[in-house]
């Protein structure tokens, strides 16, 4: 996280801890319900929400680092006192970005894979739905696949291969962070078919340095291709949206299929630091904002649970 995004959330948990009095690991609910609703009673929902969210992630911190040393010295359970119950209500509420389900995806990218072999612009259609694939299968930022070159791509690292974002989102104006990801989930096989079937209908020169791996159908001066946009890569996905999963025309977009992917990889086992090494978070508290899990998920996984114990008992 950027040097200002981490002492905002500093101050914010200064303020609250010169009120409680405490150390803030000894809060309750009803300490929180105190603070959240009298003290910020007349203050902005936004600075209500930061240090809610402030709070959240500073007892998450606890839990992942320090749960068994608290315990050890003070005898208590770590547990942040924020809950549904007090949990400070404001538009940021509102943001959520459900995406559809696995079935709904694999419709959307299947009707769309057909396009390249029948539709009268095959390069850009193929750049479009490869942009979008990697999206989510390993939750790029529609602006870092913009700014991807052939040699970000690292064949010879870990054992599927690896991406390496130069120009991550940086945390509250940071700038760039960088980061590797790796080509799982099928996004291996996705650039392979790109750069040997696809890339060649935009240049001929894969060993040129800069070389693009999205290029634009544009030119510059030399004969060398432009760098896609944004735009370009948005409006592909909607228009593939409203083809071939019409309920979604409206509402797919890359940052959905980034949530998509964060919830497909927690739902194939992967775990929350493994999530938000891939999506380049700088705190696992947005990560866990970005998995959706079906309602069924508890009552699926406690069946599962059943038949395992029973299958033992037979044993």
């Amino acid at each position: 996280m950027g040097t200002s995004g981490t002492w905002t959330r500093v101050g914010h948990l200064d303020q609250m801890r010169a009120w409680f009095g405490r150390p803030l690991w000894d809060m309750e609910p009803a300490d929180a319900d105190g603070y959240f609703g009298k003290v910020l009673r007349g203050s902005p929902s936004g600075t209500r929400l930061a240090r809610a969210q402030a709070l959240t992630t500073y007892f998450l911190f606890l839990k992942l680092r320090h749960k068994v040393e608290i315990h050890r010295m003070t005898g208590r359970a770590v547990e942040c006192p924020i809950d549904e119950m007090n949990r400070p209500r404001g538009s940021k509420d509102a943001a959520l970005r459900i995406p559809p389900t696995e079935p709904e995806i694999k419709t959307l990218f299947t009707g769309w894979g057909g396009e390249p072999a029948t539709c009268r612009k095959f390069a850009r259609t193929a750049r479009n739905y490869t942009a979008s694939k990697l999206m989510s299968q390993v939750g790029l930022r529609v602006s870092e696949a913009c700014m991807l070159d052939l040699a970000d791509i690292k064949w010879d690292l870990g054992r599927f291969g690896k991406l390496h974002v130069r120009h991550g989102k940086g945390a509250r104006g940071s700038g760039p962070r960088e980061r590797m990801v790796p080509l799982i989930n099928g996004a291996d096989r996705t650039l392979r078919w790109f750069i040997e079937d696809v890339w060649g209908q935009f240049d001929d020169d894969h060993t040129r340095p800069g070389a693009l791996l999205f290029p634009s159908e544009r030119k510059n001066s030399d004969g060398s291709s432009r760098r896609v946009g944004d735009d370009a890569l948005r409006n592909g996905l909607a228009a593939a949206a409203e083809a071939h999963l019409p309920g979604w025309a409206d509402t797919l977009t890359p940052h959905v299929l980034r949530h998509f992917c964060a919830s497909e990889l927690y739902l194939g086992g992967l775990d929350l630091l493994g999530i938000q090494e891939v999506l380049g978070h700088s705190w696992i508290a947005t990560t866990m904002r970005y998995i959706h899990v079906q309602q069924t998920r508890v009552e699926d996984a406690w069946v599962s649970g059943q038949q395992r114990a029973a299958s033992g008992w037979k044993d």
